[in-house]
């Protein structure tokens, strides 16, 4: 049987995501009759496929304006992605589907709130209330190496961060990212984050996300890192966290224990998907 889709390419500091709205009912019925973690892993084939570090849903909320289910690149599903959410929001009032500036998004990890910041009628950049980090302290043995210590951040999906006085090297992260976040410690799996604290408020981040791999940009791993660093006393409340592809400003408020995200949204083309299943 033939399938077909439209979607939008759209990316977060090149976080890149394949986008498909629902709200038409045909497309709908597609995807009520797919396999999404096979669909996943066919448009993230970057040689075979579209390209990208998942697949995104965009549908229909009754709590909320809209709902998004995220799917990475290996088929597996998220429960929260900051740069995608922050697309989400674009492609919404972009596309008339939200008149409105203001949002709320529904997510696996809870509802999120956004803020869009719009200029001639195109969103350029997103503000997104990330929720309530909740952290802890802990540490791991890693084959070859020293005990490991690093801070928990749950952001409604999980994050191990560690903090370093010097750049993690690519060697390093090839070597760390995976065989951290794919550890027995974690039984359903990590995102990982190296963070090299500049000053106080700056931050240079890489991260390792589960199910894709290293990544241009992660929006929880940025507000998770930033979170640790201000735990461990290294930072202010008001951060700009240096990735990849490019930089977000993150504010955590640590009395309400809630942290914001703001950072640009992306569209890079449009396009129809067919495949035979």
């Amino acid at each position: 049987m033939r399938k077909e889709l439209k979607f939008v390419k759209m990316h977060g500091l090149g976080n890149d995501y394949v986008y498909i709205d629902c709200f038409p009912a045909t497309a709908a019925a597609i995807i009520a009759s797919t396999d999404l973690s096979a669909l996943a892993r066919a448009v993230s084939d970057r040689h075979f496929g579209i390209g990208s570090d998942g697949l995104v849903l965009i549908l229909p909320c009754k709590e909320a304006e809209a709902s998004m289910r995220i799917f990475n690149a290996d088929g597996s599903e998220a429960e929260m992605c900051g740069n995608a959410i922050r697309c989400v929001g674009k492609y919404l009032y972009e596309s008339g589907l939200c008149t409105q500036p203001k949002m709320r998004i529904k997510t696996i990890a809870g509802i999120r709130k956004l803020c869009l910041h719009v200029q001639n009628g195109l969103v350029h950049e997103v503000t997104a209330d990330m929720g309530t980090p909740k952290t802890a302290t802990d540490s791991l043995a890693l084959k070859g190496r020293d005990l490991l210590g690093f801070t928990s951040v749950n952001m409604g999906n999980p994050h191990a961060v560690f903090i370093r006085n010097w750049v993690i090297s690519d060697a390093e992260m090839a070597d760390l990212g995976e065989r951290i976040g794919t550890h027995p410690h974690f039984p359903k799996g990590t995102n990982v984050e190296f963070a090299h604290v500049r000053n106080a408020r700056e931050l240079d981040v890489r991260v390792w996300e589960r199910g894709s791999g290293e990544t241009m940009a992660c929006g929880t791993g940025a507000c998770a890192a930033a979170v640790a660093a201000y735990r461990m006393g290294e930072t202010g409340e008001e951060i700009i966290v240096h990735l990849k592809g490019g930089e977000l400003l993150i504010h955590y408020d640590p009395l309400e224990n809630r942290i914001t995200m703001t950072g640009p949204a992306t569209e890079v083309f449009r396009g129809t998907y067919s495949w035979e299943e």
